[in-house]
């Protein structure tokens, strides 16, 4: 992994501890500032401190070269975050010649303000604590800290509490990073490490890694990969991951629990959060996202055990995936503005919508029309202001066939595009279109260098086209497409394909199938979980068309305006779409 650069050197990390320093005074400076402006005393203002904590993958000891530093910002009772965070702070922080590129997101699920600070990516959250002073030795981990607290300071403190709670749960942190390196390098490689696009985010990675720790106590880093995908392409989704029980607390803050929440028994993946308010952190997977993960964990395990037979090398376990040669057909979701302060907001907007585009296709289809979004969004250069989003789609495999029924999701894109629209800052040029495109059509500036690659072999695992196209760094600010290897489909490929479902949840424990068989076969350790969930057996499930007969790669048509009915369906079985190729969204 030092070979491919995953580690970021010593310089850089003391570039990072300066900036985290520097930070830290500029917090304080701002807190005194809004106290003495608040008039307050001169011995309320001498005594008004922040305090910067880390968190994320930085936290963890696991950020590479260039990754931003997830940063937590605790203040008093008396600075709020609308007009101080977002005001009087933003205003400091815009002044100084160090920061670029400052964004603040006061409408996002969690407010942030990112930022660079001297070439350091920045991501700051604020959390009001009910406290006059913060305390010096002030400890997050403890539930008392949520008192009091409104519901974005709850959430922004989410992230430190359930950092803490991880690295204090896995038996030997030092074989936990190495493994967690590996697993989110493999994760991005494949094409499948984007919280945002439903797939696995940093957050997944480490709670999967960690309950794989707990399962082998002792076991060196290179097992544990091996047990990571072994673990978990056996296991029975949607059963949560869960490293502790989950607890009721005296302050009754809602949490994760199926037996009470209806929302919660629709989760198809639930990876949930060791630290009181217990989350779930993949509530983005869909059916689609879901079944390309398990394809991926599926390939993971079998180039493993070839790996342990000495039939292959474990290097093969990272080829990249090559996105654009996967699929015949794809969904190319374009976005623009008038200039970058909207183009900036507007992308954050779409960017946190575009799950439910996967999800809506998955709902209208049943899941007859699986959708594989790109993790990454690319700058059109030829266009000022506009970014392009992409999704791969296919039919279900091993779906049944019933000529004369096809696909129209041609409201599903309206019924998208109307929420898109639904944008409380929505100004004029700001517009989004979705259209088709197939393979030959994609546009070459998401090509590195603008050229085209020779197709990628999609079949078998660990073939690798004859040139490996490397990610550029300086291709755009999003990030440019990586290139290799395509996705294994097995001959059983249809267990990984879904129905809508409200599932059973039954929590690991000693008695569960997975982990006996693993305990029987190779001495893990297991700890029981005293969680146990009603069943619910219902299950909506309806039986859609299979559409296509021509190898198993489909074809999409170009828009049409009215289906076709049965008595005219041509030879070729078809998609049918109807598609603007850049409309201005509903307001």
């Amino acid at each position: 992994m030092e070979a491919r650069g995953l580690y970021e050197s010593p310089e850089e990390s003391l570039k990072r501890a300066e900036v985290l320093g520097r930070l830290d005074q500029i917090v304080n400076s701002w807190v005194k500032k809004v106290t003495q402006n608040k008039g307050y005393n001169e011995q309320m203002v001498e005594g008004a401190r922040a305090m910067i904590f880390t968190f994320g993958s930085y936290r963890l000891g696991v950020n590479g070269p260039g990754a931003d530093i997830d940063t937590l910002c605790v203040g008093p009772r008396h600075v709020n975050r609308e007009e101080d965070f977002f005001g009087e702070l933003y205003r400091m922080l815009g002044e100084m010649r160090e920061v670029e590129d400052l964004h603040p997101v006061p409408g996002a699920n969690v407010p942030i303000m990112k930022f660079k600070f001297d070439g350091i990516s920045i991501d700051l959250l604020y959390a009001r604590l009910a406290v006059w002073v913060i305390p010096e030795e002030l400890d997050l981990s403890v539930d008392s800290v949520l008192q009091g607290l409104d519901e974005k300071s709850v959430l922004s403190l989410n992230g430190c509490r359930v950092t803490e709670a991880i690295l204090s749960i896995v038996p030997h942190v030092r074989n936990f990073q190495t493994t967690l390196r590996c697993v989110r390098y493999w994760a991005k490689l494949r094409g499948i490490y984007s919280n945002m696009a439903g797939f696995l985010g940093g957050i997944n990675c480490a709670i999967l890694v960690a309950r794989v720790c707990q399962l082998y106590p002792n076991a060196v880093a290179s097992f544990l990969v091996s047990r990571f995908f072994k673990v978990y392409s056996q296991w029975k989704w949607p059963n949560p991951v869960m490293l502790c029980p989950n607890q009721e607390r005296s302050l009754s803050l809602p949490f994760w629990d199926p037996r009470r929440n209806v929302r919660d028994r629709r989760d198809l993946m639930p990876i949930i959060t060791p630290a009181y308010p217990y989350s779930n952190t993949s509530y983005n997977v869909s059916l689609s996202t879901l079944c390309v993960i398990k394809e991926e964990i599926e390939r993971g395990k079998e180039i493993c055990e070839a790996v342990e037979a000495d039939k292959a090398g474990l290097i093969s376990l990272f080829d990249h995936f090559c996105f654009f040669s996967a699929y015949k057909n794809y969904l190319q979701i374009d976005i623009t503005a008038r200039n970058l302060e909207d183009f900036m907001n507007w992308k954050g907007w779409v960017e946190s919508r575009l799950r439910l585009l996967t999800m809506k296709v998955d709902r209208d289809t049943w899941g007859q029309l699986q959708c594989h979004p790109h993790p990454d969004g690319f700058l059109d250069r030829s266009k000022q202001f506009r970014s392009c989003y992409f999704v791969g789609l296919r039919r279900k495999h091993g779906g049944c066939d019933k000529k004369g029924e096809l696909f129209d999701i041609r409201s599903t894109i309206e019924e998208f595009k109307n929420c898109v629209g639904l944008y409380t800052s929505l100004k004029p040029g700001m517009c989004i279109g979705v259209s088709h495109k197939k393979r030959s059509d994609i546009p070459l500036f998401v090509f590195p260098g603008g050229i085209r690659p020779a197709r990628c072999s999609t079949r078998g695992v660990g073939r690798v086209c004859g040139e490996v196209i490397e990610k550029s760094r300086n291709f755009s600010p999003l990030q440019a497409v990586e290139g290799v290897v395509g996705r294994k489909r097995t001959a059983n490929e249809s267990d990984t394909s879904y129905k809508f479902r409200k599932c059973d949840y039954v929590a690991m424990s000693r008695s569960d199938a997975l982990a006996g068989d693993i305990k029987a076969e190779e001495g893990a350790s297991v700890q029981p979980l005293e969680y146990s969930l009603t069943p619910l057996q219902e299950q909506v499930i309806k039986t859609c068309s299979s559409l296509f007969n021509n190898g198993g790669e489909e074809e999409l048509t170009t828009p049409f305006s009215t289906v076709a009915s049965a008595s005219a369906v041509p030879q070729k079985q078809v998609i049918k779409f109807s598609f603007t190729s850049l409309v201005q969204a509903n307001s």
